[in-house]
């Protein structure tokens, strides 16, 4: 199986900025499931990179790396042995430990494995190093190859698995950059229409300086990813996808302030997204205005919470003693309470004459995850997935939610997501993504629906998958929650399919009638009902 998949990341939102790091990306990659294992996709990841009827690299400016094995577990000979048979020279198969060469669990158990990654000399052609120095940012990471072979126990030892899978990433914009002989992915078509808008914008050009040539990057990067994310129903708030959503967006705000951007502009840099990916991902023109209409919302939004903000700013500086720097817990305050964000508050603290402490994001990143999972906790349900108990009343009305959020999508639009549920042997409550008000008309053709499936007596069927099969089958999920590697999915019929850990009726002729009792605002971009089984 190969793929191309859409991939958000902002684990490395701080390298963003540079000439290879993003936050959106393409990711190209094949698998196998018990089919093929490491001879055959080394020896296939390197005909694919060398041979003239694929890629066609030089093989004089390639490198890989394997894993140097631990006190838990063995250095990967084998994959050693196959890249030196192929040709690699051993001054360039650097040997590297967990941290760069090995992937897994998802949790503190589950399957696993070493990995090898393939790098590409992005400098002078008659200046490539004899030996391989991962150090050195002229090797650019372009290809990776995870071997699945073991199953880390409770116990912490690692076993080897009986079916072994491969799982490939390929940076589709990396190598669009090899391809095309450039040491900057910022250079491709990919992003140079990008580039020129954000110039005619700013009046700068690209090479101008490494401050401007930064801030472009920023821009570009941040406002593709936005597009993409609200294309696929996201909605900015200050919780799971929603905060990524408004971090990034807020983010190329700050930088469009460097470059002397005139505010409300992000609309124009959107346009070149979706007309440059729409014929691909058809949900960007299908959602041309929705997408524009959120950006320029949360736009205003910004510059309303930025004058809030420095109100607030003003009163911890008043507050602090002289000179003393903004700290990341201040900056958490200011986040939480006037959405202020770190950069603007690092800003203010520089125009104020304080700077920030040395550990200012990573204090201020940690207490803003402690204010959400305290959120999420004091909000939720005794059980998981917010269950009140576990009584038939209560399974009745839990699948009844799943019938609910499949004709919520159903007559609303894919953009409506779970963001949380409390169901109790009485009623539910569910919380979901959309930005308006539902209709009584709405509100009606989903009761129906669910009435209509309640009465054609339908299977719950429940499987058990890996957390990256039950996605490739379209299973709906909180994915702001960690699930582990082994998940269940609950299947109705075709009609929904959400990954859940029950528990459920066996069919949905024991529903009932069902009634939603109450639609309402619960914050913003999510609504919330409640409803019955009558």
């Amino acid at each position: 199986m190969a793929n191309c998949q859409k991939c958000i990341r902002t684990t490395d939102i701080d390298e963003v900025g540079d000439a290879t790091h993003h936050t959106f990306f393409e990711m190209l990659g094949n698998w196998s499931f018990g089919d093929y294992f490491k001879q055959e996709a080394i020896e296939w990841s390197w005909e694919f990179l060398t041979s003239s009827e694929w890629l066609n690299l030089d093989k004089k400016r390639l490198a890989v790396s394997v894993f140097a094995g631990d006190s838990d577990a063995p250095f990967d000979e084998e994959a050693f042995n196959i890249w030196k048979n192929l040709g690699v020279s051993e001054k360039r198969i650097a040997r590297l430990p967990k941290k760069n060469n090995w992937w897994g669990p998802a949790g503190q158990t589950g399957p696993c494995g070493p990995d090898s990654e393939m790098f590409y000399w992005s400098g002078d052609a008659d200046k490539v190093p004899e030996s391989f120095n991962d150090d050195n940012v002229m090797w650019v990471e372009i290809w990776n190859d995870v071997f699945m072979q073991f199953n880390k126990n409770d116990q912490g030892q690692y076993e080897p698995l009986e079916q072994k899978n491969v799982d490939t990433g390929m940076g589709l914009e990396r190598t669009l950059a090899v391809l095309n002989g450039l040491d900057d992915n910022y250079r491709t078509e990919l992003f140079w229409p990008l580039i020129e808008k954000i110039e005619e914008l700013s009046g700068k050009k690209y090479d101008g300086s490494e401050e401007v040539k930064k801030a472009m990057r920023i821009i570009a990067d941040h406002i593709k990813a936005a597009v993409f994310l609200i294309a696929d129903g996201v909605i900015s708030s200050n919780t799971g996808r929603g905060y990524v959503l408004r971090k990034i967006i807020r983010r190329a705000m700050h930088y469009m302030g460097i470059l002397s951007i005139k505010k409300g502009s992000l609309a124009g840099p959107a346009d070149i997204v979706i007309k440059q990916y729409g014929d691909i991902y058809e949900n960007l023109k299908n959602n041309i205005e929705k997408i524009k209409k959120e950006i320029i919302e949360e736009e205003y939004k910004v510059e309303k919470s930025i004058e809030e903000g420095l109100k607030a700013f003003r009163v911890v500086d008043k507050n602090k003693p002289k000179g003393e720097p903004i700290t990341g817990e201040e900056a958490a305050y200011l986040y939480q309470t006037h959405s202020l964000s770190f950069d603007n508050t690092k800003g203010l603290a520089r125009e104020y004459g304080r700077g920030v402490t040395d550990n200012f994001y990573e204090i201020a990143e940690e207490k803003t995850k402690e204010h959400q999972v305290l959120s999420r906790t004091a909000s939720a349900g005794m059980f998981k997935g917010g269950l009140a108990d576990a009584s038939e009343e209560t399974k009745k009305l839990h699948t009844a939610a799943h019938l609910m959020l499949a004709a919520l999508r159903q007559v609303l639009g894919e953009h409506v997501y779970q963001k949380g549920s409390n169901i109790t042997a009485e009623r539910l409550r569910f919380d979901f993504s959309h930005p308006q008000k539902m209709t009584p008309e709405e509100i009606k053709k989903v009761e129906e629906i669910v009435n209509e499936k309640i009465a054609a007596k339908l299977p719950v069927v429940c499987e058990e998958l890996s957390l990256d099969e039950a996605k490739a089958k379209g299973a709906m999920g909180v994915f702001e929650q960690k699930y582990g590697e082994r998940v269940k999915i609950y299947g109705i019929s075709g009609f929904s399919k959400e990954i859940c850990g029950g528990p459920h009726v066996e069919n949905t002729g024991e529903l009932g009638k069902f009634k939603i009792k109450k639609e309402e605002a619960s914050s913003a971009g999510v609504r919330r009902i409640k409803a019955v089984l009558e």
